[in-house]
């Protein structure tokens, strides 16, 4: 089939790339040309494994083209995939669809003849619906469906989570789109992956609810992380102990640093937004969101007890900035509190990250990037594990550091305590 991704981001770009590496022909289009020009030669505009060996792989054997020209993109393609940015809105919770919108005025424009608009961005429930308005106001109607397909893309996991999901939502009012989809997704449907039928509203709501369920889980651990610490408990067994309930399950009940990324923050934000909207209370979804703001705010106060307030004039060594491991990703990460806060208290601050160094720090007094572990570890007073990577799951303190009053504020628990406190360091961890 002939697929047109408009927009180059994390999801149109993944999306696109594995689309065409399962035998489709997909034009990826943005308006930005230096990053389409990048894209054709094979510089990659975001951080995800193994994602440049399939642009370059696809786009030589030109099944996978980029381009500006969303006219030509759009009449040459038979499904067209909506995968611009829906952030929140900067005076309120609600998700910003100016993009979404714009975008389906343009298509309005370019339509030929039949073809299958695809919303893939997280949108609230309704949104649908308005493109649909909005493209008949230029389009028959039966010269166009508007589909909800919700992504559900792990950054540092997406091809995976691309070609071996969980599930397939899509969400259409008309049967002749459903059977052209599931022929689409046929690949990866007999390899296994569950294909759910639903309307277009509640394929968009699935979405949503995932997101705020996935986002209370997190919470939920690091509120019974806090407890731990006051009751000596290891929060490591809490979580194995609930986890092995099937009912619960052990994904995403890892105690750390507050949910940050493209997705949690804005979607937990917009589902609330649209429920009040319809005079709905989501109460639970609310006190997530709250018990998450302050989570930074809880683990700076560990760190001034740790250190005994006493950060001024001391070196701190951040191992980790991104949100998450193997991404590059930097929307509301924990770290964008606590280097802040940090240095305003006259702490030097050395952070290293696989990610590369990061422009959000560029500004701060006294942070600078490290081009390694052992830069990074140096001289330094503390060192906080902020970010799960995997390049840290193996430091010899000792060789790094001979510091013996070097201290480690172990943020994601990747660490059994008594390793680090038999090589003479003091150690801390979340919830122990």
């Amino acid at each position: 089939m002939k697929l047109c991704m408009i927009g180059t981001g994390y999801v149109g770009l993944v999306s696109g790339v594995c689309f065409s590496d399962l035998g489709n022909d997909v034009v990826c289009v943005d308006k930005d040309v230096d990053k389409i020009n990048n894209l054709k030669k094979g510089i990659m505009p975001i951080y995800e494994p193994g994602l440049e060996e399939l642009v370059l792989k696809n786009y030589k054997n030109k099944r996978l083209n980029f381009s500006t020209n969303l006219r030509e993109s759009v009449r040459k393609s038979d499904i067209i995939f909506i995968c611009v940015g829906t952030p929140t809105k900067k005076k309120s919770n609600n998700a910003d669809l100016s993009q979404v919108y714009s975008v389906g005025k343009e298509i309005a424009k370019y339509i030929n003849r039949f073809k299958i608009v695809i919303n893939k961005s997280t949108v609230p429930v309704t949104t649908g619906d308005e493109i649909e308005k909005i493209i008949s106001k230029k389009v028959d109607k039966k010269y166009f469906s508007v589909v909800s397909n919700p992504e559900f893309l792990r950054e540092g996991e997406a091809i995976r989570d691309f070609i071996y999901p969980d599930r397939i939502v899509v969400g259409s009012n008309d049967k002749k789109s459903k059977k052209i989809l599931k022929n689409l997704y046929s690949p990866l449907v007999s390899k296994g992956s569950k294909f759910l039928v639903t309307n277009r509203r509640a394929a968009e709501l699935i979405k949503y609810a995932s997101n705020a369920f996935l986002a209370t889980k997190i919470t939920f651990i690091n509120e019974i992380a806090n407890l731990c610490e006051k009751t000596g408990i290891d929060v490591e067994d809490i979580s194995i102990g609930i986890g092995l309930d099937k009912r619960i399950g052990s994904r995403f009940l890892r105690a750390g640093p507050a949910y940050g990324g493209s997705c949690f923050p804005k979607d937990t934000k917009a589902i609330v937004s649209t429920a009040s909207k319809y005079k709905t209370n989501l109460s639970v979804i609310k006190s997530v969101i709250k018990s998450n703001n302050i989570r930074s705010d809880l683990l700076l106060k560990r760190v001034d007890s740790i250190m005994k307030n006493r950060i001024k004039n001391k070196t701190i060594s951040f191992l980790g900035v991104t949100f998450k491991a193997n991404t590059d990703d930097m929307r509301d990460s924990s770290s964008l509190k606590l280097i802040p806060y940090l240095s305003k208290k006259g702490a030097k601050i050395k952070y290293y990250d696989p990610s590369g160094a990061k422009k959000e720090f560029i500004k701060l007094k006294n942070v600078k990037f490290s081009n390694s572990i052992q830069e990074s570890i140096k001289d330094s007073h503390l060192v906080i594990i902020h970010t799960e990577w995997n390049d840290f799951k193996s430091i010899n303190f000792k060789k790094f550091s001979k510091n013996k009053k070097l201290i480690i504020f172990d943020m994601r628990n990747i660490f059994p305590p008594n390793k680090i406190k038999n090589l003479g360091f003091k150690y801390f961890g979340i919830g122990r």
